[in-house]
């Protein structure tokens, strides 16, 4: 089995001069699935980047199960659930297992109230 080890750029937001965070991902794929693993916070600034890289990671060469792992997430608004949805969109085309992993309580509660869980049909561990 052999393992890549793909970074993204980081990308550094501040908001007027408060805290600056680090956001994106990082990717283990292996010969059977890929781990993306996403940190900070996925936003309008940052959501794009993350888009970019999941696709890629889906289109090449079709992992049979990606699973992304939130557990590094401090914030998310609708354009990384935006992100989240589309690249479940994708994996169905490819017939690829796309799993949610390390939701936090915060993240599980906001994902059930808007329905979001219920796309993944199981594939989600808290």
């Amino acid at each position: 089995m052999s393992i890549n080890i793909v970074k993204g750029p980081d990308l550094v937001l501040s908001n007027s001069g408060g805290s600056i965070e680090k956001s994106g991902m990082k990717t283990v794929a292996g010969e059977n699935g890929a781990l993306a693993s996403l940190y900070g916070r996925i936003d309008i600034d940052s959501s794009p980047a993350v888009r970019d890289q999941l696709i890629a990671l889906l289109h090449a060469p079709h992992p049979r199960t990606v699973s992304i792992d939130l557990s590094g997430v401090t914030h998310i608004d609708s354009s990384g659930v935006a992100t989240l949805i589309e690249a479940l969109k994708i994996a169905r085309n490819f017939k690829t297992e796309l799993r949610l992993q390390g939701l936090h309580d915060r993240l599980h509660r906001l994902f059930e109230a808007t329905g979001i869980l219920s796309l993944f049909n199981g594939g989600v561990e808290k």
